[in-house]
């Protein structure tokens, strides 16, 4: 007996079946489950990946993707605890590790997790200083995925990272931050020009002490000046002379000034 040996009604009947069995076959990829409800009710687990049966209008499938998803945190206004205004925003990434708690317990996970994020985001903020957020920013973004985390973990999201995108300043704070940046660099300029001011000095001294122990290394240094101005091509060379020559000769100035007093006398009295 054939196909078309059957009776109309039951050839009817059979190509409803193959048609009802052909449309109740789903694929699921590799990244899905399919959460199904029978008559109403979550099956314990969900289906998948490949091929598997929903059988309607008795089971009804909700596909969750189990894939990372990056979710933009719009810009928030928020007002640190030093009274700075800045707008912030910031990237949460976050993907599903209990499908059926994701299809039941929340409507919409995505927009859940995005409104826990905004309102995070504004709380732990607004509980730092400016310095402390542009400073430490890998410390708050810790923080905050903490805390996401912990709101959405009852409906099967899990929360692997947080981060600050873009910090907006008010443009009087851009300038006075500037300054401060600035005058921190003037700073250090000065402080190091005092160091090698001092250093030099310090070295000074010592080469002092040491030729004053020494004196024939003031002689060498004399010589060491005599060959570096030969050197250059110069008209006029200034030949240093030691301090103690220029003594001597004071002396014998002095004393020939004195033989001449003591000579000049003895005539007067004549």
């Amino acid at each position: 007996m054939t196909v078309a040996d059957l009776p109309l009604p039951t050839l009817i009947l059979v190509i409803i079946v193959v048609l009802y069995l052909v449309n109740s076959i789903k694929i699921l990829r590799e990244y899905e489950r399919g959460v199904i409800f029978r008559l109403g009710r979550a099956l314990p687990t969900p289906k998948g990946p490949g091929i598997i049966l929903v059988f309607r209008p008795l089971d009804q499938m909700v596909r969750i993707s189990l894939r990372q998803q990056v979710l933009e945190v719009p810009s928030q206004d928020v007002i640190t605890r030093d009274n700075v205004t800045l707008k912030v925003n910031a990237v949460v990434t976050l993907y599903v590790v209990n499908p059926n708690d994701a299809a039941i317990k929340v409507e919409n996970y995505v927009y859940q997790t995005s409104q826990f994020a905004q309102t995070t985001l504004r709380s732990v903020l607004g509980e730092v200083e400016l310095d402390e957020l542009l400073s430490h920013r890998d410390k708050l973004n810790l923080r905050i995925q903490s805390i996401i985390d912990q709101r959405t973990e009852p409906f099967g999201v899990k929360v692997i990272s947080v981060e600050v995108k873009q910090v907006d300043l008010p443009e009087q704070m851009l300038r006075a931050m500037a300054k401060q940046a600035e005058a921190e660099r003037e700073k250090r300029s000065k402080i190091i020009h005092a160091e090698g001011e001092f250093n030099a000095a310090q070295k000074l001294v010592d080469a002092a002490s040491l030729m004053a122990t020494q004196p024939m290394t003031l002689q060498l240094r004399y010589l060491q000046t005599l060959t570096e101005i030969g050197v250059e091509k110069n008209t006029t060379i200034v030949f240093p002379l030691p301090m103690e020559l220029l003594t001597l000769l004071n002396k014998m100035g002095s004393l020939a000034t004195a033989a001449k007093e003591l000579g000049a006398a003895p005539e007067e009295k004549q």
